[in-house]
């Protein structure tokens, strides 16, 4: 799973383990979290910051970011992540390289872009590929 999803997995699947958790116990506020549960959040971020300190910067940066986000953002974001979560290795490598290229557009830009691409016979999305590779997983 590449890094950026791997950060923002976390959150979401805090976000969709919510349901789970209530229907057993009403779990308190964090501060109201025993030692023990607090640990049990947080080991698999600890495990992953340790293990890769090249990327510490990246989730750091991806951690501050989702603090900035607004309630309707965040669950845009969790949308987005479900969504790709169900797609087929074709269309995520689509998906990649349709955002990697679209970083780099203004808005309108990005609106003709995908305009054009559900337009495209799959002979010219996959010529678009060729040409628009995705960016290498991180790993």
């Amino acid at each position: 799973m590449n890094t950026r999803l791997s950060l923002l997995s976390l959150p979401l699947l805090l976000a969709f383990a919510a349901p789970a958790f209530s229907q057993q116990q009403t779990l308190p506020e964090w501060d109201q979290l025993t030692p023990a549960q607090r640990e049990t959040l947080i080991a698999p971020l600890r495990d992953r910051w340790n293990a890769s300190p090249e990327r510490r910067q990246r989730m750091y940066d991806h951690a501050h970011g989702w603090q900035q986000m607004t309630p309707e953002q965040r669950l845009q974001a969790q949308r987005g992540m479900h969504r790709f979560q169900n797609m087929s290795p074709q269309q995520q490598r689509e998906a990649r390289a349709l955002f990697s290229k679209m970083r780099t557009m203004d808005k309108a830009q990005r609106e003709q872009l995908r305009e054009q691409w559900h337009r495209m016979t799959p002979e010219q999305r996959q010529q678009w590929m060729e040409a628009n590779p995705p960016p290498p997983r991180d790993r």
